[in-house]
């Protein structure tokens, strides 16, 4: 049998911990391990599973965009955790643009963002951080390819459809600034 691989599974049904395991339609959870029988052992692709925020930014929400941008990363296989409208008042505001709130344009993002409400959405997928924001695009719109939402719909840097998390770190602290307990499922 020279140059094959054989693979035999070991399944042991339980009740795995959250996020652990595989679940089978039933709501049965299991976990396989894998035995290599020859040959070279595959290298198993890692993909984490994420929750990541994104903000429908006033011009996706004045230009009727939220349903056609929702459906492209629903297509993309992500699964909506949360979703809810919100106004954004000015203490949310300086809280999540912290980082550029001393800058001579922040009087201007806040008049963008406070204009009209948000849509803030959690979204759930493998690796979605960084899917998401391949699927945008760059955050200036005029340097968005086409095919991306920004490329396709977006203006320039600030109006730019959406606001996506672009890390784990952000996504935790986002997904806290704009959705209270219980409320992302």
């Amino acid at each position: 049998m020279t140059g094959r691989i054989g693979i035999a599974f070991i399944v042991s049904w339980h009740e795995a911990p959250p996020g652990r395991g595989f679940v089978c339609p039933r709501g049965v959870a299991f976990t396989a391990k894998c035995l290599h029988i020859g040959g070279r052992v595959p290298t198993p692709t890692a993909m984490a599973l994420e929750t990541t925020l994104i903000l429908f930014k006033p011009d996706a929400i004045e230009k009727n965009l939220t349903g056609k941008v929702l459906a492209r990363f629903e297509d993309a296989g992500f699964v909506i955790r949360g979703i809810k409208m919100m106004k954004l008042d000015d203490a949310i505001l300086r809280e999540h643009y912290s980082h550029i709130a001393d800058k001579p344009f922040f009087p201007e993002i806040v008049t963008f963002m406070s204009k009209t409400p948000v849509i803030a959405l959690a979204l759930e997928g493998d690796d979605v951080i960084a899917k998401v924001r391949d699927l945008l695009g760059p955050t200036d719109s005029k340097a968005a390819a086409p095919g991306t939402i920004r490329g396709d719909f977006g203006e320039d840097k600030m109006v730019n459809v959406c606001h996506a998390s672009d890390s784990a770190e952000a996504s935790a602290a986002e997904l806290k600034r704009f959705f209270k307990d219980g409320e992302v499922f």
